[in-house]
């Protein structure tokens, strides 16, 4: 039996979406494989609301992250973190021999821009690294607020992993001054895992070429160059069936959903989880910096939520465990992609079933 996925990613994906990649393949080097990464990136250009080059990557984000910490630090990276994920950006750096210091808040509490403030009028860094939505911690940080700060100081480039926020929550990349914005296709873009993509400006480039060891598959200036020089094409082969997906669903996200419906959607789906969770649960999270894409529920019943996935399992639907030290301690119910509100309804009346609540 499939199970409907609630978790953090991978998501549920439409039919029509998977069909898009049983199409037979085109070469990579060909005309057709430059319309098709032209027509993605216009269109993702209008998700992200920028004029900022766009850079696929056969990777999931985490590879884009890596490349974006080490093709842009020159000086010191100074990493964000309000959970799992932030913590792992200055692991990539330091596993990367890139110099970096990590800011920490509380779990379950947001990035404050006045901190963002306090660290960058050091002059120490060159780099800043936030995560957007942490999805261990449900806590979606001021991204928009922060890129006022960040727009203060002239050399300091801002990156912003977006992975499990970007086509679910408005981002405004140029508005809010993000160099490179990530995200991968597995969360609410609604795609299967094995693509990541990222915004790339002007200010970005000029910084990685002040950069030497920028890497090889992950150089971000390196695909950049090659896609300038070749029309629209990649250095290394790309997962085309993914770019014919990415295609299909970005015309569907932008001409058929619409994009603030799409908005409106996970807006309206986060706040029916969240009421349901005051009610039986608790957030975990601070209420004035929820995620619109994943709820982060408090375990306040001590229920075994192992057992009530298993449970969950076997009338078809699958939830997440708290992440890392919070395993147990705290459940997740992901809200992304193309997830309807009857599928949420029925998600949550099934696990009230389980547990006999009222």
């Amino acid at each position: 039996m499939h199970k409907k996925l609630f978790i953090p990613g991978p998501v549920e994906v439409r039919p029509e979406v998977l069909e898009q990649m049983a199409q037979p393949l085109i070469g990579h080097r060909s005309k057709e494989a430059s319309s098709l990464q032209k027509r993605i990136s216009n269109n993702l250009r209008k998700v992200f609301f920028t004029n900022s080059e766009i850079l696929l990557s056969t990777t999931s984000g985490s590879g884009l992250m890596e490349g974006a910490i080490r093709s842009c630090t020159a000086k010191r990276a100074a990493v964000f973190s309000v959970g799992a994920f932030g913590k792992r950006w200055y692991d990539m750096a330091v596993s990367n021999n890139v110099p970096a210091d990590l800011f920490e808040v509380e779990m379950g509490q947001a990035i404050n821009a006045e901190m963002v403030n306090d660290v960058l009028k050091t002059g120490k860094y060159d780099l800043i690294a936030v995560t957007h939505n942490e999805t261990s911690t449900g806590v979606m940080n001021p991204i928009d607020e922060i890129g006022e700060i960040v727009k203060k100081y002239d050399d300091i480039i801002f990156i912003v992993d977006a992975v499990s926020s970007a086509a679910g929550t408005k981002i405004e990349v140029d508005k809010w001054g993000i160099d490179i914005c990530i995200t991968s296709s597995q969360k609410a873009l609604g795609l299967p895992p094995g693509i990541s993509l990222c915004t790339f400006s002007q200010r970005a480039k000029e910084r990685a070429e002040k950069v030497k060891n920028r890497g090889t598959y992950l150089d971000l200036l390196s695909l950049y160059n090659y896609i300038q020089k070749k029309d629209y094409q990649y250095p290394s082969t790309p997962s085309i069936s993914h770019m014919f997906a990415l295609d299909y669903q970005l015309d569907y996200i932008l001409n058929k959903e619409g994009l603030e419906n799409r908005f409106n959607r996970h807006l309206e789906l986060a706040k029916v989880v969240r009421n349901w969770a005051k009610k039986y649960f608790d957030l975990f999270a601070d209420e004035n910096h929820l995620s619109n894409t994943l709820t982060t529920v408090k375990n306040t019943r001590n229920i075994d939520i192992s057992e009530l996935n298993k449970e969950l399992g076997k009338r078809g639907f699958v939830i997440s465990n708290g992440y890392g030290s919070l395993k147990d301690k705290t459940f997740r119910i992901a809200h992304m992609a193309d997830c309807t509100m009857e599928d949420l309804e029925e998600l949550l009346v099934n696990i009230n079933d389980i547990l006999g609540l009222d």
